[in-house]
């Protein structure tokens, strides 16, 4: 009998604890608020920014900045839309080009704030192509993929609870825990995200990326180029946790008819 009542008091709980994904409707845990780990974010990002160094060419810096702009419009526009505005409460967009030509990879962290690095433009090839990753490394932030996978493992590490709770009861398990989640770009390992987030944050980015006015059938073509980087050795850090390449591509055609309804020219 105690052990039907817990498992109804805890099933309650994860319900309770549950969110929606803007775009998909899935369903996902969310133990932490964006209050608690907005701030935080932003902190780490600033230290990234800080170490550098950013990129001196001014032309793909203002290229990033430029895209992640219209990605940002379009992200507001699309949660205005369906009466979700309150979710980017303490969003501050950054858009940045750390110069670093060996990293193959771009981010967002927890409310908005973006970094690409040099090494990424050239498969980018142009606007288009950093439209597709910008796409998607927004929708990350935005489907709170981050929030997720830390509530998982703070669920698995410490127990059904709160960051709160356990920044009270263990301040470095708090912080180092925030920090693998959101410690893109640094020296702190990362979360990985799930196979299962990387389809959505390429399903959601490709419909953001159509409400900007970029032609979602670039998508396809990008992460082509990134197979062929590839070229059946070990992947780069973009692609490390990423669906396999056919399953992408395949998946991405698939989605194109919905976003080409978001299309604008």
């Amino acid at each position: 009998m105690l052990r039907k009542a817990i498992f109804i008091l805890i099933s309650g709980l994860l319900l309770y604890a549950c969110t929606s994904v803007a775009v998909t409707g899935r369903k996902q845990l969310s133990l932490i608020s964006n209050a608690e780990i907005i701030p935080m974010a932003s902190q780490q990002y600033q230290e990234v920014i800080r170490q550098g160094p950013l990129s001196k060419d001014q032309q793909q810096t203002e290229l990033v900045r430029r895209v992640g702009v219209n990605i940002q419009k379009a992200v507001e526009q699309y949660m205005a839309e369906k009466n979700l505005t309150a979710e980017l409460a303490g969003f501050a967009w950054e858009f940045n080009l750390i110069d670093d030509p060996k990293t193959v990879n771009a981010w967002c962290m927890p409310g908005g704030k973006v970094a690409f690095y040099t090494g990424i433009m050239p498969i980018c090839k142009d606007e288009l192509g950093v439209a597709v990753v910008m796409g998607h490394e927004v929708a990350h932030a935005i489907a709170n993929h981050g929030r997720e996978r830390m509530s998982q493992q703070l669920m698995a590490q410490y127990g059904l609870g709160t960051l709160g709770a356990l920044m009270g009861q263990n301040p470095t398990a708090g912080k180092d825990l925030l920090l693998q989640a959101i410690g893109a770009g640094t020296n702190i390992g990362m979360l990985k995200f799930s196979r299962q987030h990387e389809s959505e944050a390429d399903h959601i980015g490709l419909i953001f990326m159509a409400m900007a006015g970029y032609d979602p059938n670039e998508a396809p073509k990008f992460w082509e180029r990134m197979s062929e980087l590839s070229g059946g050795q070990q992947p780069p850090e973009f692609l490390s946790t990423h669906p396999s390449h056919e399953t992408r591509v395949k998946d991405l055609q698939g989605w194109i008819p919905e976003a080409m309804k978001y299309y604008k020219k």
